[in-house]
């Protein structure tokens, strides 16, 4: 009886092989969530043997916030690209909220959720969090203090507008992943919200 023998990975720089450890941990992140992202799950997806992943990397808890990081830092460059082809702060803000709210990155929004729990117990992983949740208020903040200084936008915090919108977002992607209350008005909902914190009237950001 003969013995199955292990097909041997090619033979690749140590930074092509990091490289294909962090695709493949992040491939599994938005295919099956943060918590599929283990040694042996990221060792088969990348076709090598898991004692090569913890060769390559710090130890699991930094993966996962490196994964964690990968996945949502795309999604931030995604829509500071959408902002740059669109002028005026009121376009800008509407078209923001309407992009982050439109249900097409359940997957995204999976990995942040799962983020916030296993970050209690992983510190490297929440700081990592609270990296890219500051990185979000920046980006949102941004808008909004420029909409301030063109007039478009009243008020005197807009740090704070930012961070109430940001976690109108979150709980709302956070809902609609197990489909409750209606999904579909989401971003007309957080547009009316956003338009009285503004000084706005109804419909200004579309």
């Amino acid at each position: 009886m003969s013995t199955p023998t292990r097909v041997r990975a090619a033979r690749k720089s140590p930074a092509e092989r990091a490289d294909d450890i962090a695709r493949a941990a992040r491939d599994l992140a938005l295919e099956q969530g943060l918590a599929a992202v283990t040694l042996r799950a990221v060792a088969a997806s990348a076709g090598v043997a898991p004692a090569l992943v913890a060769h390559y990397v710090p130890s699991m808890e930094t993966l996962i916030a490196r994964t964690f990081q990968a996945v949502v830092s795309a999604e931030i460059i995604e829509i500071e690209a959408l902002l740059a082809t669109v002028e005026g702060p009121r376009v800008q803000l509407g078209a923001l909220i309407r992009t982050v709210l439109d249900g097409t990155r359940d997957d995204v929004t999976v990995v942040w959720v799962e983020a916030w729990a296993l970050g209690r117990r992983n510190e490297t992983l929440a700081r990592a969090v609270r990296e890219e949740m500051d990185a979000w208020q920046a980006v949102l903040r941004g808008v909004i203090a420029a909409g301030v200084r063109t007039g478009d936008f009243e008020t005197d915090d807009a740090a704070g507008v930012a961070w109430q919108l940001l976690g109108m977002v979150d709980g709302l992607n956070a809902q609609a992943l197990v489909r409750w209350g209606d999904t579909g008005g989401r971003a007309a909902l957080t547009l009316h919200a956003v338009e009285g914190m503004l000084g706005l009237s109804r419909g200004a950001l579309g």
